[in-house]
């Protein structure tokens, strides 16, 4: 169990705000069902406990909902804006950006594909940027230029603001890597 340490402190943090038995919380276009007294947290569609790195982040969603009530700010930044995030960029960037690049630099439009399988709409900025609720209340933005002769491809995936109210900068880079990885 890599995630053994974080997977524990968590479902102890739920434990402690928990008001029902059970939760049912939406992601990308699946149902997960958390169980807090089985320690359990199973995707609905497949009927299969979600994998740990997937089980920690809806936890830690799970937690912020209940314990400080997340709510948007409405103000967009990227992975650098947020505290200590320009010094693991470089890892963020090879991981996560050039992932999004691979899968939709030389083809931008087909970023916007996306809508048909998740709800979010198109955003009218670069080559094609779309912004795509993840869970209910967290909306992402993924946006995408093409190649001129002058400049490489280019990417960004933006936060809200008050998502580090969330998620700890580590939960935000695997909440990007799973973002990318489905779209």
């Amino acid at each position: 169990m890599v995630y053994e340490a974080a997977f524990k402190r968590a479902w102890e943090d739920l434990e402690k705000i928990a008001d029902s038995p059970s939760y049912n919380v939406k992601l990308m276009g699946d149902t997960y069902e958390v169980k807090v007294k089985d320690k359990q947290v199973f995707s609905n569609s497949c009927n299969i406990p979600a994998k740990e790195y997937l089980a920690i982040l809806i936890l830690h969603y799970l937690i912020g909902s209940l314990e400080i009530r997340y709510a948007p700010c409405g103000e967009w930044v990227s992975f650098k804006d947020i505290e200590g995030g320009e010094i693991y960029y470089p890892a963020y960037k090879e991981g996560v950006i050039d992932h999004l690049l691979k899968k939709y630099g030389r083809h931008p439009e087909g970023l916007l594909s996306v809508l048909e399988r998740f709800e979010g709409n198109k955003i009218d900025t670069s080559d094609a940027a779309i912004e795509i609720v993840t869970f209910p209340d967290v909306r992402v933005r993924l946006i995408v230029w093409k190649a001129d002769e002058e400049f490489a491809p280019e990417a960004t995936i933006l936060f809200d603001k008050n998502l580090p109210k969330l998620y700890t900068m580590e939960d935000i880079t695997v909440f990007s890597h799973y973002i990318v990885n489905n779209i």
